[in-house]
């Protein structure tokens, strides 16, 4: 079994009282904000804290991140603690949850932005900009989440989806729906190999181009076809 102690010392380091004050605030108010499960306070560090903070393994240095559907601030506000070089925005739809990671950036004193709305929004997309990374846990299956995610990244960006034990079987199922959305091959990766019990699964994708507007271009096409057929 790894060293939890010693595996969120060396993931945090300088900043693990942070750490443990973010974990602190999820103890105390987790369950009854309804973020977390009862069962869930036992084991947070392994797997909601150092679960969310290893994916930073997948991250460049600096660059702009989004985290989709926050939630309880899992992986952004982890991952913020961890990665103090990044710059992240965490979005989320509902009004009560946002509260909650207004509350506890606040407290834990981060450099995190706060959205609230839904990924697929044009307001949200406007305000968000275009991100190097979208990260997302426990959203939504690999194929609406593409959809929701991907138009968030600038080309040659990467989703990293925080997926359980079913992710190849997922990346097979979704895997030309994610195609469509303007994404490449889904791959599957681990992090936190030997720093924690169960390396955290995530499923990788690449913009590699903006998502294709079909119905226009059939629009066009029918418009020349009949410019063709009249001359």
């Amino acid at each position: 079994m790894a060293d939890v102690e010693g595996s969120a010392a060396e993931v945090f380091g300088t900043d693990l009282a942070r750490a443990e004050q973010f974990a602190e605030l999820l103890e105390r108010h987790g369950v009854e904000r309804g973020l977390i499960g009862p069962r869930e306070v036992e084991r947070l560090w392994e797997r909601h804290l150092l679960n969310s903070a290893v994916i930073g393994e997948r991250i460049p240095k600096g660059v702009r991140v989004v985290d989709v559907g926050s939630g309880a601030g899992l992986p952004g506000i982890p991952l913020a603690i961890a990665r103090p070089d990044l710059e992240i925005t965490l979005v989320e739809p509902m009004a009560r949850r946002v509260e909650w990671l207004t509350e506890a950036i606040d407290e834990l004193d981060l450099d995190v932005r706060v959205i609230r709305g839904r990924a697929e929004e044009k307001t949200v997309r406007a305000e968000v900009g275009m991100a190097d990374v979208v990260t997302a846990r426990a959203v939504a299956p690999l194929a609406r989440l593409a959809g929701w995610c991907l138009p968030l990244l600038r080309e040659s960006g990467m989703m990293l989806a925080v997926k359980g034990a079913s992710a190849r079987e997922e990346v097979a199922r979704d895997a030309a729906a994610v195609t469509r959305a303007g994404g490449g091959t889904p791959t599957v990766a681990e992090c936190g190999v030997g720093l924690v019990e169960v390396p955290t699964t995530v499923v990788i994708v690449e913009r590699i181009r903006p998502q294709a507007p079909v119905r226009g271009k059939r629009r066009r096409n029918a418009v020349d076809g009949r410019s063709k057929r009249a001359g």
